[in-house]
């Protein structure tokens, strides 16, 4: 019985340790689309992506916006 309650103790702390990655993730992303976008609308647009579609909108900005490999202009 110790190794199915130790089981479900490591499914435990692997399913915390993801949900804080990609918390962690979430809100890299979320501050990264308020500093980096060159342009109020873009920032509320990408802002409003990230924050309601939360994991999935953060993927979904770095997908575009980070691996495109064009460079915006930093003001």
């Amino acid at each position: 019985m110790d190794t199915m309650f130790g089981g479900a103790a490591a499914m435990m702390i692997l399913f915390c340790v993801l949900a804080l990655a990609a918390s962690g993730f979430w809100l890299w992303m979320l501050v990264d689309a308020l500093v980096n976008e060159p342009d109020t609308n873009q920032k509320i647009l990408w802002f409003l992506v990230i924050f309601f579609l939360h994991f999935v909108g953060a993927i979904i900005y770095f997908a575009v916006r980070k691996t495109s490999g064009v460079r915006r202009p930093t003001t």
